[in-house]
């Protein structure tokens, strides 16, 4: 007589449990109704130009703004250091100069404006106003003594639930137009053109930005010859790390630079090296609440220029 035996645990077969990993691991499916809004195409490389553009400077700044009322403020500023000036020779020529500059700045949460005028002659004038919740009116302007160096820009921008829309119009008949939508959660996929009819040139260009909690990419191409890709590694809210790389397909010129950005409790640090062989830090130092001082520093061995700056900021 044929005996049975029950199963084993081991052998025994079971079912998996109600909220397992199993469901856990499934793919999230992607809303593409409800896309996020990217960046602006102007701006499609803003994280990269943090720590590969810094504001570098020469000489001595300072800088002083007084708030009068919690909208309106005025600046002052005064800079002293040596102007490079245009040279056909391989060497850099260098000027003493020493200007002021006053400003005049009006911020609301709808509009906003910034007025500088200098020693020299030239103004500089600034302005965003909000038309509607989507639609904004951006303008910039710089008026100057000097015949052919005056001129002026007017953008407006369109805000859309997953896309980007700018329509540039600036004097010598300048005319542009860019657009820039999400088509995935991480991706966005843009394009521009433009057309300037004072010198008869116009152009065309593409580019693609791909962002996550870590890591920023970004490439762009335009028919002008320019090839441009960076990338910016987060390695935490503190630190990061940035490189790109830029071409011109018409002048084949090649430049690929690394930089970093690194935030501490009292002060920010900046810094790059190009394939040039230039070297370029920023130090941003807080001493007290409406007080910064900041060191810059570039060096170029190859041409032998060698830049340092400090200043001191008063005011928020």
């Amino acid at each position: 007589m044929a005996i049975l035996i029950p199963p084993t645990p081991a052998t025994a077969t079971t079912a998996p449990a109600a909220g397992s990993n199993s469901a856990a691991t499934a793919p999230q499916k992607v809303d593409y109704l409800n896309l996020p809004c990217p960046i602006p195409y102007e701006e499609i490389h803003r994280e990269a130009l943090m720590s590969l553009k810094p504001e570098l400077f020469e000489g001595m700044r300072f800088d002083f703004t007084k708030g009068l009322n919690q909208k309106f403020s005025l600046s002052h500023s005064v800079m002293m250091g040596p102007t490079e000036i245009p040279s056909q020779s391989s060497e850099t020529i260098k000027i003493p100069t020493a200007h002021y500059e006053f400003g005049a700045n009006f911020i609301d949460p709808k509009l906003m404006l910034f007025g500088r005028v200098m020693t020299d002659g030239r103004l500089n004038a600034r302005l965003k106003c909000d038309l509607t919740d989507n639609l904004t009116l951006k303008g910039n302007a710089q008026l100057t003594s000097e015949p052919h160096m005056s001129h002026g820009m007017f953008n407006f921008d369109y805000k859309g639930s997953d896309y980007r829309s700018q329509f540039q119009l600036g004097n010598g008949a300048l005319f542009g137009a860019s657009y820039i939508q999400s088509v995935t959660p991480n991706l966005s996929l843009g394009g521009e053109v433009f057309w300037a009819g004072q010198h008869r040139k116009s152009g065309i260009g593409y580019a693609a930005r791909y962002n996550t909690d870590k890591m920023v990419a970004t490439g762009q191409v335009a028919s002008t010859g320019m090839v441009a890709l960076s990338y910016v590694q987060k390695i935490s809210e503190k630190v990061s790390l940035a490189s790109d790389f830029m071409y011109n397909y018409m002048s084949r010129d090649v430049t690929a630079s690394f930089g970093y950005d690194y935030i501490l409790r009292q002060c920010r640090l900046r810094g790059k090296i190009d394939s040039n062989g230039v070297v370029a830090a920023l130090l941003e130092e807080r001493f007290n609440m409406g007080l910064n001082f900041i060191l810059s520093a570039e060096i170029d061995h190859r041409k032998k220029d060698y830049k340092f700056g400090f200043g001191l900021t008063v005011g928020e």
